[in-house]
């Protein structure tokens, strides 16, 4: 008999709800969603954000895609509030400093509001006379809320934050709360 290939699934992470099956004061688990025994969380991603979260029956895959030893690119798209500047995103690009040391340097740029974007439950605070605007921004690092501090950091607070990839996995064909088996692919 051969051994049984590794699952992985492929979750689109809705807003509010934790990357733990069990829920937690507020904030939903995904045992509301995802009923399938022997899968962990490949990676977190804070209640407070949506998109992408994986998930594996496998220990060592697992740790290949949330282990930032192996670099495996996250891409993120981020609404910030008010327009950032040449050199706001320079400073994404070269590394910012945060209270736990420099970032590596990010890939970032900015970009029209992502086609067929859901609305978010509670929806984002919106200022009449402060602009906002979407950056897709991917980083080879994972550090307890990273990308917020990152936009902070240069003066631009994060809004909204969807995880759209890790690796070669992406959200596409998912909707908020929708899972599926994925094939395992080579990063």
């Amino acid at each position: 008999m051969s051994p049984r290939p590794p699952r992985l699934i492929r979750f689109l992470k809705p807003y509010g709800v934790l990357s733990q099956f069990t829920p937690e004061g507020r904030w939903r688990g995904l045992g509301d969603w995802i009923d399938l025994p022997g899968v962990y969380v490949a990676g977190r991603l804070d209640a407070d954000s949506e998109g992408l979260l994986l998930l594996t029956s496998d220990g060592a895959l697992q740790a290949r895609i949330a282990d930032p030893r192996f670099k495996m690119e996250k891409v993120y798209w981020v609404q910030v509030e008010g327009e950032p500047s040449e050199a706001a995103l320079e400073a994404l690009r070269t590394g910012v400093q945060l209270n736990d040391g420099p970032t590596r340097p990010a890939r970032v740029r900015r970009m029209a509001a992502p086609a067929g974007l859901w609305p978010r439950d509670p929806p984002i605070r919106v200022r009449a006379n402060i602009p906002d605007c979407w950056l897709e921004l991917a980083i080879r690092e994972g550090r307890n809320r990273q990308v917020r501090r990152m936009t902070a950091a240069v003066g631009h607070p994060t809004l909204r934050l969807i995880r759209a990839a890790i690796g070669p996995y992406t959200l596409q064909g998912l909707a908020p709360g929708q899972w599926e088996v994925q094939a395992v692919l080579q990063a």
